[in-house]
C-alpha cells in the first residue's frame, strides 16, 4: 500500500482561515497608508510649489486644506501641521495616531508622522 500524499481537508480549512485573516489584515490597513501617502504627496507638493517663501503660516495650513479636500485626507487637517523655519526654509511637519478595528476588542494603533524636512 502506497503512502498518500497531498492536503486533507482539515489542512486545507486551516489554512484558508489563514489566508482570509490575512487578506482582512491587509484590507485593513491598506487605507491609512494610503492616506499617509497622499498626505505627504500634499505636503512635498506644497512645498515645490514655491508658494511658501512669501506665505504666512496661515496661507500654508489653507493651502494644506485645499489639498486635503481634494485628496479625501481626514486624519490631519491644517491646523494639525507644525510648520517652523530651518536655515531659511519652510518644514511642514505632522503626525497623527490612526487606530484601526480589526475585529471585536482587537485593534491595531499606528503612529505616523513625517515632515517636508530631506
Amino acid at each position: 500500500m502506497t503512502k498518500q500524499k497531498g492536503v486533507s481537508l482539515s489542512g486545507l480549512l486551516i489554512g484558508c482561515v489563514i489566508l482570509i485573516v490575512l487578506a482582512l489584515l491587509a484590507i485593513k490597513v491598506a487605507p491609512p497608508y494610503m492616506e499617509y501617502l497622499q498626505i505627504k504627496k500634499a505636503v512635498a507638493a506644497i512645498i515645490e510649489s514655491g508658494e511658501v517663501r512669501t506665505a504666512t503660516v496661515a496661507d500654508v495650513r489653507k493651502a494644506f486644506d485645499r489639498r486635503a479636500q481634494i485628496d479625501d485626507i481626514t486624519s490631519v487637517t491644517g491646523q494639525d501641521l507644525e510648520i517652523t523655519k530651518d536655515g531659511g526654509e519652510v518644514v511642514i511637519s505632522f503626525a497623527y495616531p490612526k487606530k484601526i478595528g480589526l475585529f471585536s476588542n482587537i485593534s491595531l494603533l499606528f503612529d505616523f508622522a513625517g515632515s517636508s524636512k530631506r
